[in-house]
């Protein structure tokens, strides 16, 4: 073979490779996840209630378990945690049955949340790494086992923690849970907040290896987004959980972020189409209840839809 053929074929090849990578990065970035939160508000909201397609994978996301006490005046416990969803509706036979009735469903729980009690705000503060993460491994086996659950979603929003100290407890918590084998999965909720940022990146730069998907809360942003801006965003964002499967998001309030009336689906089909959309999430079943799911059905048609 002459030197001009040997340099085709060799052109050809790397062309073939080059396209087998970009198909293998979309295939890594796209899903038809599907993740509702749900018990943080007390609204009597079921697993049952939430209508669940059997052609995606559905995540509910128990909302919160938190590592303060449960008294009167909550104060942090350094790593202990308890449990502050709706346990009335959402009991351990509760999880087992939504999953034995749907075997495409998983059920998580979410740390921290934004608020405890009477909107008394949650912080992470632990009194040390090591402390932390030992309390944190202990009380979260627990509640995961009796519960039946199988992963973790971290929803810190306020921090009297430098950001390495965060990355620090989270990471090992993270990586002692899945080598336990008491998680498969573990997400992170950060929102367009320079304290949040700061915090959920270090961590990512760190461990994200150990992080399967981002639940950014586009909803943060203010209301009334645009389908272009919403777009920007989420590019900003997988730029910053670089190789993360990032989840687009709406609130079933609308109180915030693109609303599905106002162009979410059609940012979601975008997106889609680009290979970008590691899915949807919403928050949260509570509010979503009373107009009787019509976007979660909406989300779920559309990430079971082939492209």
């Amino acid at each position: 073979m002459d030197s001009s053929k040997v340099f085709i074929s060799l052109f050809t090849l790397i062309k073939v490779i080059i396209c087998l990578c970009s198909i293998q990065a979309v295939s890594a970035s796209q899903s038809n996840l599907f993740r509702e939160y749900i018990g943080a508000e007390f609204k009597n909201v079921k697993f049952s209630d939430v209508p669940v397609y059997s052609n995606v994978d559905f995540h509910f996301i128990l909302s919160f378990a938190i590592d303060y006490g449960t008294s009167a005046s909550p104060s942090p416990t350094d790593g202990n945690f308890n449990v502050f969803w709706d346990t009335a509706n959402l009991s351990p036979d509760d999880v087992s049955a939504i999953k034995s009735q749907h075997p495409n469903v998983k059920v998580a729980l979410s740390l921290g949340g934004a608020t405890i009690g009477d909107a008394q705000p949650v912080y992470f503060q632990p009194s040390s790494v090591d402390s932390w993460v030992s309390n944190a491994v202990s009380s979260l086996t627990d509640i995961i086992q009796k519960y039946h659950l199988d992963g973790i979603d971290i929803d810190y929003e306020r921090f009297h923690a430098d950001p390495d100290t965060f990355s620090q407890c989270i990471g090992k918590l993270v990586s002692t849970l899945k080598n336990n084998g008491v998680i498969s999965f573990a997400s992170i909720a950060p929102f367009d907040d320079d304290d949040v940022q700061s915090h959920y990146q270090a961590l990512w730069n760190s461990h994200g290896q150990l992080i399967d998907y981002v639940n950014f809360q586009f909803y943060a942003y203010a209301r009334g987004t645009t389908v272009d801006q919403f777009m920007d965003y989420f590019a900003q964002q997988r730029r910053n959980y670089n190789g993360g499967k990032i989840l687009a998001s709406f609130i079933s309030d609308g109180s915030g972020g693109l609303a599905p009336q106002d162009g979410f689906f059609t940012a979601c089909t975008r997106l889609r189409s680009e290979g970008q959309l590691g899915g949807i999430f919403v928050w949260c079943a509570d509010d979503s209840k009373a107009e009787d799911f019509q976007y979660e059905k909406q989300s779920q048609a559309l990430l079971a839809t082939p492209r």
